[in-house]
């Protein structure tokens, strides 16, 4: 993406990025003084994300927050993993919206911005992300063609005036 956009935008930078499988909503500054003012708000959590993934299986509760710790699994990389010692803090809430056949359908607000963060809890979980090429098995992974996780939603001051404002992507699965 940042390759076509410079092409016809030459200054513009990149400010959040999403995992390559990930569709959805990306962040780019067109000044280096956007992007830095957008850059501290996802640096200090000062964002608000929302995520929408279809899950192997039912949860048994409706809601809940994973809070495990993150860290590369070096042998095995780009992949994470939950690592109590070695990792690094990193909390998902998450939210039950419908059950769907054997799978569900969740909204995921991650509260930290590790990598595969989001894949890595539902792994932690149980639910594994339909589709997800690195952290599904079996009908999990066989379940979709593509990782079903969508940036459904992103809150941000706006870098020109500072108000609050949400843009918003509709889920396409």
């Amino acid at each position: 993406l940042i390759s076509r956009l410079q092409a016809f935008l030459p200054q513009v930078k990149l400010v959040h990025r999403l995992d390559c499988d990930t569709s959805g909503i990306i962040v780019f500054g067109l000044t280096p003084q956007a992007q830095a003012h957008l850059g501290q708000q996802f640096e200090h959590r000062k964002t608000q994300k929302r995520y929408i993934a279809r899950i192997a299986g039912h949860p048994t509760e409706e809601k809940g927050r994973v809070d495990l710790p993150l860290c590369v699994d070096w042998p095995n990389r780009p992949k994470q993993h939950v690592d109590h010692e070695n990792g690094k803090p990193a909390q998902t809430d998450w939210k039950l919206l419908a059950l769907e056949g054997e799978d569900a359908r969740v909204v995921l607000k991650p509260l930290t911005g590790r990598s595969h963060q989001l894949r890595v809890h539902m792994l932690a979980l149980g639910h594994p992300i339909l589709g997800d090429r690195f952290y599904a098995e079996g009908a999990a992974l066989a379940a979709s063609d593509r990782l079903m996780l969508h940036a459904e939603e992103l809150t941000l001051h706006h870098p020109n005036g500072g108000a609050l404002t949400t843009f918003r992507s509709e889920c396409p699965f």
